[in-house]
């Protein structure tokens, strides 16, 4: 099992608030966190780096091999909540970060199985035989529009209200996360973004990439497309197979 990831500051934004880590704990067990944070001028560049670096810090001590897939799930879980507690506090410590929260897609693939915690509207996508499945729900006002019938999948991505999300990590003191489990197969790709990838590059151009790339360079041409598509945000991708 291989990871790569890369993160971008696009064309447009002033500062990178994406962050992004992972590790791989033997050839059939690996792990990712992505954020996409927000809030002011300095928030959201801190709840990511806040985020990403308490969840990498708990799955690296708490993993245990022997973990069953139930304990994994209460594991990840538990861990998200851990930092949005941190997140939320600090928020509360400092003027200058009041208000701040991130995104969160935090994927432990074991064996055949993928594991997701998620909040926000990043997103986790199965990549198998040319086919692109969306595996996470975005909790967006837009999104929830679109689940509900009031408008087309094709109406919200130009929808002005598209960026407003309905959850985050570090806004309150517990946060209601999505727990999602999935099969994973031999020549599968997972593909954890934010969404500066998913504004600016189709499906067809994210399975075309991934068809025809491998390691670094299935996500520098994926973040290479996201600028030619305007790069309106910060570009964060992350792959596993």
């Amino acid at each position: 099992m291989e990871v790569f990831s890369k993160s971008d500051i696009g064309l447009v934004r002033s500062s990178n608030q994406d962050d992004c880590r992972f590790g791989v704990f033997s050839p059939s067990c690996a792990w990712a966190v992505v954020c996409d944070g927000m809030g002011g001028a300095n928030g959201g560049n801190v709840a990511s780096a806040m985020a990403v670096d308490i969840i990498s810090e708990q799955i690296t001590q708490l993993y245990d091999e022997k973990l069953k897939k139930d304990q994994l799930a209460t594991l990840m879980t538990d861990i998200v909540q851990r930092a949005n507690a941190q997140v939320f506090d600090k928020s509360l410590s400092d003027d200058s970060l009041e208000g701040m929260g991130t995104t969160c897609e935090f994927v432990f693939v074991k064996n055949k199985t993928v594991h997701i915690v998620h909040v926000g509207d990043s997103r986790t996508y199965a990549i198998r035989g040319g086919k692109i499945k969306q595996l996470t729900e975005d909790h967006s006002v837009v999104a929830e529009m679109v689940r509900r019938g009031e408008i087309t999948a094709e109406e919200a991505q130009m929808h002005p209200n598209k960026n407003i999300i309905t959850r985050a990590l570090g806004i309150r003191p517990e946060v209601c996360l999505d727990y999602i489990e999935a099969n994973f197969s031999y020549g599968d790709v997972l593909l954890i973004c934010t969404d500066g990838l998913t504004n600016c590059v189709s499906s067809g151009d994210i399975v075309k990439i991934v068809h025809e790339n491998r390691g670094e360079d299935m996500t520098n041409k994926l973040v290479d497309k996201a600028k030619e598509g305007g790069g309106t945000d910060n570009i964060t991708v992350t792959v596993v197979y």
